[in-house]
């Protein structure tokens, strides 16, 4: 097929009438644009230019590829001008992958905001507590505590750090006593958090400068934290919970913090993506979104 940058040296020469003209506009040297003309008319079988010493002007068979040619290279550029100004106007498809809980306590918050600001994008969430790789599995970006991140992704923390507590409603603690110490819990009725993996989460906490976990037993057993959460209000058991979501229910009096002083130091969330060298409008937007 011809080259459409042959096609468009043509035109910029049949315009304007000048090799040298045309060479400028185009950037190049009018030797280098009057070879390329020459194989571009060899390749057609047809003459497209009379030149002269003093002059160039399209044959007969120029003016008509000419005439057919302007309409066509004009609409080519306009769509380049129309694709630059969608790098200043964010639009398109982006997908995320992230945690449930972080869907519900960083997410959910700024979608308002967020699809004010960029009505052009269009953003797909998809929740999953699971290791995801995210770049195998079609996502733009995803969200993750930063002790899991791979090491080979472009991090930003999303909102603020998360703490954990351990709570259980007055009721149940009037009939099975307030525990004093992290290993009392072994004794307790906890409500358990089941990993997609299947391993069982051990509740994490920090003392004396040191951390460790313990590895609680109880009746139920969930991979929500609503559920987790309704069960702690039910007085079913002690419930090892994100502050943000337990805050409400703690200001009323609903649930009591237990072990304050054993909690683990706040874990960040973060949004990874692929390192880039352009990366596309709507993750820039989402990005300028998170970083506020």
């Amino acid at each position: 097929m011809t080259d459409l940058h042959e096609l468009a040296a043509f035109a910029a020469v049949a315009r304007l009438r000048s090799f040298r003209q045309a060479a400028v506009e185009r950037g190049v040297s009018a030797s280098a644009l009057s070879h390329s003309l020459r194989a571009l008319e060899e390749r057609l079988g047809v003459r497209l230019l009379n030149r002269t010493t003093r002059s160039v002007t399209p044959t007969e068979a120029g003016a008509r590829l000419l005439a057919r040619l302007a309409p066509a290279l004009g609409d080519i550029a306009d769509a380049l001008v129309e694709l630059d100004s969608l790098q200043d106007v964010p639009a398109g498809a982006l997908r995320i992958n992230l945690p449930r809980s972080a869907a519900r306590l960083l997410l959910a918050p700024m979608l308002g905001r967020f699809a004010a600001a960029y009505p052009r994008v269009q953003l797909e969430a998809v929740t999953d507590d699971g290791l995801l790789d995210i770049v195998g599995a079609g996502f733009d970006a995803g969200v993750r505590f930063g002790e899991r991140l791979a090491a080979d992704m472009i991090a930003i923390p999303f909102g603020p750090p998360q703490r954990f507590v351990v709570v259980a409603a007055p009721a149940y603690l009037a009939a099975h006593g307030v525990p004093g110490a992290p290993r009392e819990l072994e004794r307790h009725n906890c409500i358990g958090r089941r990993f997609p993996s299947g391993s069982r989460y051990a509740w994490e906490f920090a003392q004396d400068g040191r951390s460790f976990s313990v590895a609680v037993t109880g009746a139920l057993l969930f991979d929500d934290d609503e559920l987790i959460i309704r069960a702690a209000l039910d007085g079913a058991g002690v419930a090892y919970v994100y502050h943000a979501d337990a805050a409400a229910h703690i200001a009323a009096g609903r649930l009591q913090v237990l072990l304050a002083e054993c909690e683990p130091a706040p874990s960040q969330y973060f949004l990874y993506y692929p390192s880039r060298r352009q990366m596309p409008p709507a993750l820039r937007a989402f990005v300028d979104a998170v970083r506020g």
